[in-house]
């Protein structure tokens, strides 16, 4: 392991909070990030193969009620793994914006999203303001 990747290694989440403005996207922050959304992706795919396991596992009841209680709980579930996959298609997004070096930049002002913002949403593309202003466009014209 070179001297870089023992660093990242080493990174916590308080470290990145303290870091330097000038520090903002490091390859050492970079590659935590890029950490944190790979077990991302690895958990929600493990998710996705239990659930299609599971599936193929239920057996059809001849009573009524157990045969609901069943359909109800699998509707429950693919509405989950559908809100998972589409989490899925942001991580891949962000693992791109990694890849082409624009990471941690709001796609809309170019501005930083910021470290605090993409620790509680690594998926971030947008900094705050910029959400914010979409989200309430969204909320007036539908």
């Amino acid at each position: 392991m070179d001297k870089s990747t023992a660093q990242a290694s080493e990174l916590t989440e308080a470290m990145l909070l303290a870091a330097p403005e000038d520090q903002y996207m490091s390859a050492e922050q970079i590659a935590f990030f890029r950490r944190r959304l790979l077990a991302e992706e690895q958990s929600l795919l493990s998710a996705v193969k239990e659930t299609a396991g599971h599936l193929q596992e239920a057996e059809i009841s001849s009573d009524w009620n157990d045969r609901a209680s069943a359909e109800e709980e699998h509707t429950l579930e693919l509405r989950v793994r559908d809100r998972e996959r589409k989490l899925l298609r942001k991580i891949r997004d962000a693992l791109k914006r990694i890849e082409e070096g624009n990471y941690g930049w709001c796609e809309e002002t170019g501005e930083a999203i910021g470290i605090a913002r993409l620790l509680a949403r690594p998926t971030a593309a947008l900094c705050l303001e910029a959400q914010e202003r979409r989200e309430q466009y969204k909320r007036r014209f539908g």
